[in-house]
C-alpha cells in the first residue's frame, strides 16, 4: 500500500481493513510521525501471522524467494529454510505460507525498512519481487516458445527486470475497461482466489515446471482444477485505483524463479 498525502497509520489500517498493531507489527521500521507520500508499506493478509515474539507466518507473494523475504524481515534464507524443512527455495508457490523465524525486535525493526520500501505495492497498489540486480538466467524448454500475449490490447508500463532499487519487478501491462486477461500457453488453473494488494489472482501450470501468474484482476472466469487451452479466458482485468489505469500484472516463472515474459512471448 503507498502512502497518501494526509495519511497515517490508522487510517492506512482503515483502508486496508487490518488492526493498526498488525500493521505496525509488519512494518515495524515505519515511523508513524515520519510517513512520506509515495512511502510503500507491507499490508498482511489473513493468512499470515506477526505474533510479538514470533515466528511469523509469511504468505508468498510473486517474485518472492527466500533470500528476498530474509531480508525483508532481517533474518537469513538458511533458518527460513529450517524452519520449513518440507519447503523447495527452488518451488516456492504463490500462495504458499511459510513460517518466519525473527530475532531480536532489533532484527525486526530493521527488517521492515525492506517491507517499506520494497515489499509493499507500488503505485500501482502492485507486489513487490524479489531483490536481484538483474534477472536469473536459465535454460528454457522447448515448450516455452512463441506463446502469445495475455492481452490482445496491451500497453507495456512496466518491464521485467531490476527497479533503481534493484528490486526484480514482474511486468505490468495497461489495457482497456472489460478487457479479460487470457491463457498465454494450455495448461491447468492452479490457483484462482483473491489475495491482498494483488486483487483476484490467477494462476495456471503448463508443461516443464513452467508457471504463469495474472493478478490485479477485478472478476476471476475460471475455476481451480479447470484445463484451459492457449487463449482461454481467465479473468477481467480490474482498475487501480493508484494510477486510474486497467492494469494486469503478468508474471512467468521457472521451478519457482522468475522469466523475462519477452524470451517467452511472441
Amino acid at each position: 500500500m503507498q502512502v497518501q498525502r494526509g495519511d497515517t497509520l490508522g487510517k492506512l489500517a482503515t483502508r486496508a481493513n487490518v488492526p493498526l498493531e498488525r500493521l505496525q507489527r509488519f512494518n515495524p521500521g515505519v515511523d508513524a510521525r515520519k510517513l512520506k507520500v509515495g512511502q510503500r508499506l507491507l499490508i498482511p493478509s489473513q493468512q499470515e501471522r506477526a505474533p510479538s515474539g514470533g515466528p511469523y507466518r509469511y504468505q508468498i507473494r510473486p517474485g518472492d524467494t527466500f533470500s528476498s523475504v530474509a531480508r525483508h524481515f532481517g533474518t537469513t534464507s538458511g533458518r527460513i529454510q529450517s524452519a520449513n524443512p518440507s519447503a523447495s527455495p527452488t518451488h516456492l508457490r504463490i500462495g504458499q505460507v511459510i513460517s518466519l523465524p525473527l530475532g531480536s525486535s532489533g532484527a525486526r525493526s530493521s527488517a521492515t525498512r525492506t517491507a517499506a520500501s520494497t515489499s509493499g505495492s507500488s503505485s500501482a497498489n502492485r507486489p513487490a519481487a524479489a531483490p536481484t540486480s538483474s534477472a536469473p538466467s536459465q535454460p528454457l524448454p522447448s515448450s516455452a516458445r512463441r506463446w502469445q500475449w495475455p492481452l490482445d490490447d496491451y500497453r507495456v508500463v512496466r518491464r521485467f527486470g531490476p527497479d533503481s532499487r534493484g528490486t526484480l519487478q514482474p511486468m505490468l501491462l495497461a489495457t482497456q475497461a472489460g478487457a479479460q486477461a487470457k491463457s498465454v500457453a494450455p495448461g491447468e488453473v492452479r490457483f484462482a482466489d483473491g489475495m491482498r494488494q494483488l486483487g483476484e489472482v490467477v494462476i495456471v501450470h503448463h508443461a516443464d515446471n513452467l508457471q504463469t501468474v495474472y493478478a490485479l484482476c477485478e472478476r476471476i472466469l475460471v475455476a481451480v482444477g479447470k484445463q484451459v487451452s492457449a487463449g482461454d479466458p481467465l479473468c477481467e482485468v480490474g482498475k487501480s485505483s493508484a494510477t486510474q489505469r486497467y492494469d494486469l500484472l503478468f508474471d512467468l516463472r521457472q521451478g519457482g524463479k522468475p522469466i523475462d515474459p519477452k524470451q517467452v512471448l511472441r
